[in-house]
């Protein structure tokens, strides 16, 4: 494609903590499945290993976060992934939310559609619920048996979710090669923008000199 058929959507700073917070969560679920599930348990020895490294992938998980916030378009994404609006459930209403120009009206779509967001915002706060409780069971110590048996119950249960939350994140986007093509490389071709971030796409040619530079708290009728 021609420089004039791509628009930048992700810098360097945003793909990384995409990519390295991506690793540490397959890891850390691909280890929890094998303590989980009695059949992979049986396949696999060292139990005590893949434990080790559970732990430890769990408790880095928010290291690429933090470091990612060194970055001003990292930090720019996080305010945008922080905001909710009337398109956003003019999205979610829609059956077309892959084209949003197609069918009735246009629902004016920022940088991250709501889809995007809730996956965010679930993903924020699983992670944190279970480094808590991954916490209360790596250093049981200090916790009452009514605790670390609630730490337990919690844990696991948001295992399962996050599980299903996970693959079914990783199954749309697998349906989307211009989403996949933006976070592997950075760029996107500016017809998939057009269809489906019309109002980020409208922004970055507003502004040419910032890659996503839409505004955080866009006005009315931009997301």
């Amino acid at each position: 494609m021609s420089p004039r058929e791509v628009v930048e959507r992700f810098g360097r700073a945003e793909r990384w903590v995409h990519h390295a917070t991506a690793l540490l969560m397959l890891v850390a679920l691909g280890t929890a499945a094998l303590l989980y599930f009695p059949p992979l348990s049986a396949l696999v020895g060292r139990r005590a290993l893949v434990r080790t490294v559970h732990v430890w992938c769990g408790f880095a998980l928010p290291v690429p976060i933090v470091l990612g916030l060194a970055s001003r378009a990292f930090r720019a994404d996080l305010g945008r992934l922080n905001r909710f609006g009337p398109h956003d459930w003019a999205w979610l209403r829609r059956r077309d939310r892959r084209a949003v120009r197609a069918g009735r009206g246009v629902v004016p779509v920022g940088k991250f559609n709501a889809g995007q967001k809730l996956n965010a915002a679930f993903t924020a706060g699983a992670v944190l619920v279970m480094l808590g409780t991954g916490a209360m069971l790596t250093f049981p110590g200090p916790f009452a048996d009514r605790w670390r048996t609630g730490a337990t119950f919690v844990h696991d249960w948001l295992f399962l979710v996050v599980l299903v939350v996970t693959a079914g994140h990783l199954w749309e986007a697998s349906r989307d090669r211009g989403a996949l093509t933006g976070m592997r490389t950075g760029l996107v071709p500016r017809d998939w923008a057009a269809r489906h971030q019309p109002a980020w796409l409208d922004g970055v040619e507003a502004s040419p000199d910032a890659h996503g530079a839409e505004s955080v708290n866009p006005p009315p009728g931009k997301g």
